[in-house]
């Protein structure tokens, strides 16, 4: 996330961006808190967002922290972001969400699934990149960033390690 930080036309959009919350919100510890823009669980509204800030020139890095949540942004995704390049027009953006991981703790069934396989099918111009260990997760950001189009990551919350614990969202962000 800092070689994404430090070009000058990142921002990274999403829940448990700006604020603790998701096993993500590490991983953008050390990035400029003026790139970080902590959005509310509106996944549609988020997409469409982010859809028009790479119109107009910005690389958003769109976070979901699970398909649960991705899977609520699939219109704007597959009917906007993915149709947008056969129409002309090149928007790129950079989507990661995760498979969440069910120890120590299960999420449930309503944010466990994996619709990998499932998105895979259904979009004919964004590339969807599994990240099943430590070594593809370089290569796959490095593949996004050189990508005329848009990218879907899909990370794997077990090579998070433990759920960080302590600071209550409540501390980190104002209400």
């Amino acid at each position: 996330m800092n070689d994404l930080a430090a070009l000058h036309n990142t921002v990274f959009v999403g829940q448990g961006v700006g604020c603790a919350g998701t096993t993500m919100t590490d991983t953008l510890k050390s990035v400029p808190t003026e790139k970080l823009l902590e959005f509310p669980v509106a996944e549609d509204l988020q997409m469409g967002f982010c859809i028009g800030l790479a119109l107009q020139g910005l690389l958003p890095v769109c976070i979901y922290p699970r398909w649960n949540f991705t899977l609520l942004a699939a219109n704007q995704l597959v009917n906007h972001l993915d149709r947008l390049p056969v129409m002309g027009y090149s928007p790129r953006v950079i989507i990661r969400t995760q498979v969440p991981t069910v120890h120590p703790f299960n999420p449930g069934p309503q944010h466990d699934d994996d619709f990998t396989d499932v998105f895979k099918k259904m979009l004919r111009t964004v590339v969807v990149s599994e990240l099943r260990n430590v070594e593809d997760v370089r290569a796959g950001y490095a593949a996004a960033l050189v990508r005329a189009g848009s990218t879907l990551l899909v990370e794997y919350a077990d090579q998070y390690g433990a759920i960080p614990s302590g600071v209550a969202m409540s501390e980190q962000c104002p209400p």
